[in-house]
C-alpha cells in the first residue's frame, strides 16, 4: 500500500525534498494510524481560480487518500505584501476588503476537490498579527540579506538596480513562519515557490519545533495553447467557475499531446488507468477525442455536477458536430446601423474593435452561420446570431 501511495504522491511532481520523511509518515499512518499534516498556502490576490491553481488541490486530495490532514492556508496577511516570486517590481498593495472577498471565493471552491472532514482552513493573520513588532524583528534575525539576495528574482532585480522593498524580504520569512506555527509535516507548492518552501524547513529548525517539513513541488500547468503557463492575462485558461458548456469545449480544444499532461495533473484516474487509455489510443482501439471527452466530463462534473457535465457534452455535440446554434446564447440590443466590429465588442465577443476586425480578416466571424469578409459591414435593423470561432456566440437585436 505504501508503494502505491508513493507512486500517486510522486505523480506529476517536479521535485521532492526529503522523500524519506514522507515514507516515514506513510508508515506511521498505516502501521500506527498516526495522522500527518500537509500544508498548502494560497494568497487571495484575485477572485477567480483556474485549473492551474487546482493542480495543488488535486495533490492535496491525493494525500488525503493516504491519511493526511490538510492545512489549507489562506494568506490573508501575506496577500497584503504580495508574493514577490517571479515579479520584476514591487506589487501593489491590496485592500483588506478585496482580500476578504477573494478569500470567500477560495473557500467556496476548495471543497469541490478536498474532503471537508480531513481539511482545516486557516488564515495566517491569526498568528502573524499577534507577533507584533518584537516578534517580527526576531523573525528577521533568522535569515541574512546576502542569502535573501541569492533568490533568483531578487538577484536579478538587485543587479539591474530595480527597487526591492523590505516588505518583500519579509514575505518568504512569513510563509516559513506559517510552517512553524502549524507544525506542518509536508508543504507543497509550485516549482516557482522553492525558495519560500525551503524557508519553512529552515525556520522549523531555527525555532526548534522538532520537525523539518518535507517539500513537494508541482510543475506549472500549461494553458490551452500548450506552451505558456495557464494565465488569465494570456487568455489561455479554464476558470473553475466557467460555464459548464465553455469548460467542456475548452478541454476538448487542447491538443492530443497536452491531454495526457492534463490527465496526469488534473484527473483522479490512477496512473494504471491512464496508462491503459494510452495503450488503447496507441492500439487505435480508442480515439483520442473519446479520451478527451472523458477528461472533459470528469472536470466539468467535479465543479458543476454530473448532470451539468452530461448536458454540456450534449450541447457541444449539438452545436459543433451538427453545426447548430447553442440554445442559451445571450441577447444584446443596440441602435443601428452599427459597425460590425463595434457590435462584436459590445456583445463581449472580442475585447476591442481592432481584434474584431482581425477576427473578420482571419475568417473567424459568422453572421447567421455565414462567414463574413467585410470588416466595414454596417448591421441594419434586424436580429442576428453572430459568432467568433466555434465557442463564442451572441444574439444581436439592432433597433432603428
Amino acid at each position: 500500500m505504501i508503494e502505491e501511495a508513493l507512486r500517486e504522491i510522486r505523480r506529476g511532481s517536479a521535485e521532492i525534498i526529503d522523500e524519506e520523511r514522507i515514507v516515514g509518515l506513510l508508515k506511521a499512518y498505516y502501521n500506527e494510524g498516526k495522522i500527518y499534516t500537509v500544508k498548502a498556502g494560497f494568497d487571495p490576490t484575485a477572485p477567480d481560480l483556474h485549473l492551474g491553481h487546482t493542480v495543488l488541490l488535486q495533490k492535496l486530495a491525493t494525500f488525503q487518500k493516504y491519511g493526511a490532514h490538510i492545512q489549507f492556508l489562506i494568506g490573508d496577511f501575506t496577500a497584503q505584501i504580495g508574493d514577490p516570486t517571479g515579479k520584476s517590481e514591487t506589487r501593489k498593495k491590496l485592500l483588506p476588503a478585496d482580500i476578504a472577498q477573494n478569500a470567500k471565493t477560495y473557500e467556496a471552491q476548495v471543497f469541490k476537490i478536498l474532503k471537508p472532514e480531513q481539511t482545516e482552513v486557516v488564515f495566517n493573520s491569526e498568528w502573524i498579527n499577534p507577533l507584533g513588532a518584537a516578534g517580527m524583528i526576531e523573525l528577521t534575525t533568522t535569515f541574512n540579506v546576502a542569502r535573501m539576495l541569492e533568490r533568483d528574482d531578487f538577484e536579478k532585480r538587485y543587479k539591474s538596480g530595480t527597487s526591492i522593498s523590505i516588505s518583500e524580504f519579509l514575505y518568504p520569512l512569513l510563509q516559513g513562519y506559517d510552517s512553524v506555527h502549524l507544525r506542518s509535516d509536508i508543504e507543497i507548492g509550485g516549482t516557482d515557490q522553492k525558495f519560500n518552501l525551503l524557508m519553512g524547513r529552515h525556520l522549523q529548525r531555527t525555532y526548534q519545533t522538532g520537525k523539518e517539513q518535507a517539500v513537494l513541488m508541482m510543475p506549472i500547468l500549461e494553458g490551452l495553447d500548450g506552451v505558456q503557463k495557464m494565465s488569465k492575462s494570456l487568455g489561455n485558461y479554464i476558470a473553475v467557475a466557467e460555464h459548464p458548456n465553455d469548460m467542456f469545449g475548452k478541454v476538448l480544444s487542447i491538443s492530443d499531446e497536452l491531454m495526457w499532461r492534463y490527465y496526469e495533473l488534473l484527473s483522479t484516474k490512477t496512473l494504471v488507468e491512464i496508462e491503459g487509455l494510452r495503450e488503447d489510443v496507441k492500439a487505435q482501439t480508442l480515439h483520442p477525442k473519446a479520451v478527451k471527452e472523458m477528461l472533459a466530463l470528469e472536470i466539468v462534473a467535479r465543479f458543476h455536477g454530473e448532470a451539468s457535465a452530461a448536458e454540456a457534452k450534449a450541447e457541444f455535440e449539438r452545436v459543433h458536430a451538427k453545426s447548430e446554434i447553442p440554445s442559451d446564447i445571450e441577447t444584446f440590443e443596440c441602435v443601428g446601423p452599427i459597425w460590425i466590429a463595434k457590435a462584436l465588442q459590445d456583445a463581449g465577443l472580442t475585447p476591442s474593435t481592432t481584434q474584431g476586425r482581425r477576427d473578420i480578416k482571419q475568417g473567424a466571424v459568422k453572421i447567421d452561420q455565414q462567414k463574413i469578409e467585410d470588416d466595414q459591414m454596417q448591421l441594419q435593423q434586424g436580429e442576428y446570431v453572430v459568432q467568433i470561432g466555434k465557442r463564442k456566440f451572441a444574439r444581436l437585436k439592432v433597433h432603428s
